[in-house]
């Protein structure tokens, strides 16, 4: 791989004639093509990243408008953070789904954006320490085995979620509010993933989403109320964080996925484009650390680096960061409009819950993946050990309350038990000469991104 190539932070080389892309050649991160077609580019990322963005508010309760605005912020911060080289679009997470749903049934919207804020920061302090002295530390902290299990535990702890549940007075959440909604949102999904290639292919949440919403109005479980009493145009609702000790620990482990995410990112993009992008990789963990932080501190969900983005930069052949700017302004300009965000929030809960069962499982299959690419020996004790008991703690989402009130639940109690049982287990069998490792392991953490995979 050749060297990141000298970029100016604002300015783009004209690519060619800039009308079109010779066979064999790409758009470099500091090139662009005309920029009508630049803008068509981007708007191409607005519509890639839009099924799974608008879907974390939807799903936690948060203000479209307000995340879909740190999106946007998120995206430019990256940008400049990463002096314009490495194209990213900074979307929803869908690993703080879990502990955002905790945080808010426990203390309120506002602990749960405490800690957001709080991933954010340790984002940023891991980017700065990975940027002064490598990456080899993340590799033996957080090997295949252990990162694998964490996205893993995260995406099955949400299962009860897509299920739902029914209070007394006959009130329903997720797929038991609406069965047959949820089933037709699930087998669109499923249909799109398989019938269609390209753009429309990586669209199928998207589309899922769409024809349950259309299935939902049929039946009448959609209402236009909100959607037609709010104005057209507004500023997004914003909102201050608190600290809740009690629910900090549930967004800890979070950050373990988002580092994994941002190598994986990093390594992608590298990988596509031919240069050697490792030398950002501090950046680009720091700067998906102060769009979080961001967030946290004004009411938005946390951000992740979008592997669907890199599909259509794959399907294009245009890596040129120009594009991501157009996407951002374009979130930006949906994030100024309340209509947009009503109409998002008017989606029912069988649309929601069909597009959970999904998706809840598609991230624990992603852990799976992980350890696959990696190729995880499930032979060796310490592997299988560290895997099977976070699993179980994660998936039955185990509790423990200490003196003071402080309360952890499956997702950390997981991460902890995985850290714990596969250092302490590699520690004695080592002491012991029993340890099944090979002589030189190679370990590269989140093998695929967590966002990365996803039908949309």
């Amino acid at each position: 791989m050749s060297s990141p190539a000298p970029t100016r932070r604002f300015g783009w080389q004209r690519h060619g004639d800039g009308r079109r892309v010779l066979p064999g050649a790409v758009v470099a991160p500091g090139e662009r093509l005309s920029w009508p077609r630049t803008v068509g580019v981007g708007m191409q990322h607005v519509v890639a990243m839009f099924g799974a963005t608008i879907l974390v508010p939807a799903l936690t309760g948060f203000p479209v408008a307000t995340t879909l605005f740190f999106s946007a912020v998120g995206t430019v911060v990256f940008l400049v953070v990463t002096g314009n080289r490495l194209p990213s679009y900074l979307g929803s997470s869908f690993a703080f789904i879990a502990p955002i749903m905790a945080a808010t049934a426990s203390g309120g919207r506002s602990s749960a954006l405490g800690g957001i804020l709080l991933v954010g920061l340790v984002l940023v302090l891991v980017g700065v320490v990975v940027h002064v002295v490598g990456a080899r530390w993340i590799e033996v902290t957080m090997p295949p085995i252990v990162t694998g299990t964490i996205v893993a535990l995260i995406g099955l702890n949400l299962a009860p979620v897509a299920w739902g549940s029914c209070d007394d007075d006959g009130t329903c959440t997720g797929v038991q509010a609406a069965p047959l909604t949820a089933v037709i949102t699930l087998g669109a999904i499923i249909l799109t993933t398989v019938l269609f290639r390209g753009m429309l292919g990586r669209l199928a949440i998207l589309v899922g989403v769409v024809v349950g919403y259309v299935a939902a109005w049929l039946q009448g479980e959609v209402s236009f109320e909100q959607v037609a009493a709010a104005p057209w145009v507004g500023l997004p609702e914003f909102m201050a964080p608190s600290v809740d000790l009690s629910v900090l620990a549930l967004f800890l482990p979070v950050a373990f996925v988002l580092v994994a995410e941002n190598v994986g990112h990093v390594k992608s993009v590298g990988t596509i484009t031919g240069t050697d992008m490792d030398p950002l990789m501090g950046r680009a963990i720091a700067a998906d650390g102060l769009a979080t932080a961001f967030a946290g501190a004004g009411g938005g969900s946390g951000t992740t680096t979008y592997a669907e983005n890199i599909g259509v930069m794959a399907a294009t052949k245009v890596y040129s960061t120009a594009a991501y700017w157009v996407a951002a302004g374009a979130a930006l300009v949906l994030s100024m409009s309340p209509k947009f965000g009503a109409l998002v929030h008017s989606i029912s809960q069988g649309v929601l819950g069909g597009a959970g069962t999904l998706l809840y499982g598609m991230i624990g299959i992603l852990g799976a993946r992980i350890w696959v690419q990696n190729r995880v020996n499930f032979s060796d004790p310490v592997n299988l050990t560290t895997a099977g008991v976070a699993l179980v703690i994660g998936v039955a989402n185990y509790s423990w309350v200490t003196e003071g009130g402080l309360e952890f639940e499956g997702i950390a109690l997981g991460t902890a038990a995985a850290l714990g049982i596969y250092h302490g287990m590699r520690a004695v069998a080592r002491w012991r000469g029993t340890s099944q490792e090979p002589a030189s392991p190679a370990s590269v953490p989140g093998g695929a991104e967590l966002e990365g995979e996803r039908p949309a």
